[in-house]
This record gives C-alpha cells, structure tokens and sequence, in this order.
C-alpha cells in the first residue's frame, strides 16, 4: 500500500482510467441474458494496458504474500479463460510454476481440467479477473483439489461484494477469497471524479435488487 492510497483506491482508479468498468444507467447495457444493467465490467481490458496491468499485479503479489506468507504457495492457477493471463503475471512475480484450470475436462484422469505439472500437495493460488457471487471458483478449486493440490486461496483484481452467499460457500470449501477492489471502493472514487448522485444511487439500487432494477427501467 502507498503513503497516500490503499491498494482498493488505486484499483478503483485505474479500472476506470481504462474504462473497465462503465456507470452508465442513463443508458443501461443489455447483457445476453436480456438483462438490462447501469454498470458494465470488464476486467479483460487490464491485458491491453501493461502499466495498469504492471500496478495491479505488483499490488496483488504484495497482498497476497502479507496474507499467506511469502513463501505460501508452490503454483499458481488460472481459471480458463480470463483467469489465464492474470496467473501467468502473478506466477512470473512469485517465481512460481504456473498451471491452468479448464471448465470442463478434457480427456480422462484426475488431472483432466489440469493444463500444467501439478504435483500432490501442491499449495495453489487460485487467479481469477473478477468474482460476482464467487460461484464459479467452486468448479476450479474442486478440479484442482481432485488432482491432488491444496487450495485455501483465490486471487481476483474485481470483486463484486455484494453476494455474501457466494463468499461463505467459498468459505465453507476453506477458500478464502481476496480482492483488490469492490464495488463500494468503486462508488466511492465515481463520486471523486463528479459522477451524478442519480448514477450513484441507480448502480448501488441495482447492486441491491439487478432483477427489481432491471423491472422498473423496462417499465419506465
């Protein structure tokens, strides 16, 4: 962490310098699912930005040694596909082998979602972009844990931070999760850089009811 700001203000910062994440309910994004939404992540685009990408990752490698120790972990993982980068840079920092984690197997084998050399025992940090309710990392970290490596922690840039459902499975798995900004870091460096109070108060009421606030924008 800096003199002047935490590592969460930094992120917030920078993940909307590279506009990896829009506030933009006045004209809300339509997902696949048909879902209308006032705010729009996208983690990914950190790849094509190598001096916030440079930032992020040092942050990362530096939290994530103040909690696990230094020496806590013999790999790291990426979950397929965003997670992959992410793993590579963190990997590279730590000096640590690096593997990746499919979502689905391929082949046969207890090693069948395992792309890499993984050995039994191995502690793994799990890498992710982003969580939303952390659902996903469940997969990961069974597929790693059947191949036989130890995983008591996942890595992401982006947390949500407002399925608190989603941590406790993690937490019941004995998986920790660690970010380096949510939500609530994000609204707060908006408000810094003048975005309207409406833009505020409309992400933050969607962040608490997406199906409510998707209801009332489409009847309004």
């Amino acid at each position: 962490m800096t003199d002047t700001k935490s590592w969460a203000e930094i992120t917030a910062d920078i993940l909307l310098d590279i506009k990896a994440i829009h506030i933009r309910p006045e004209e809300p994004f339509t997902f696949t699912s048909g879902r209308l939404s006032p705010v729009y992540v996208d983690c990914r685009k950190i790849i094509s930005f190598p001096r916030a990408r440079a930032k992020l990752m040092d942050m990362g490698v530096e939290k994530m040694g103040r909690i696990a120790g230094f020496e806590g972990f013999d790999a790291v993982a990426g979950g397929e596909t965003a997670g992959i980068p992410f793993a590579a840079w963190i990997a590279e920092r730590m000096g640590l082998p690096m593997l990746y984690v499919r979502k689905k197997p391929k082949g046969f084998g207890r090693n069948a979602q395992i792309e890499g050399e993984i050995r039994d025992g191995q502690r793994v940090l799990l890498v992710e972009d982003l969580a939303t309710d952390g659902g996903s990392k469940l997969n990961f970290v069974e597929a790693l844990r059947t191949a036989g490596a130890e995983v008591a922690h996942c890595f992401v840039v982006f947390h949500y931070g407002v399925f608190p459902e989603g941590v406790a499975k993690l937490t019941e798995q004995g998986v920790a999760l660690h970010e380096l900004a949510t939500w609530a870091d994000v609204l707060l460096a908006a408000e810094r850089r003048g975005y309207t109070q409406n833009q505020l108060d409309q992400v933050r009421s969607f962040l608490k009811d997406p199906d409510g606030w998707a209801e009332n924008r489409a009847k309004g």
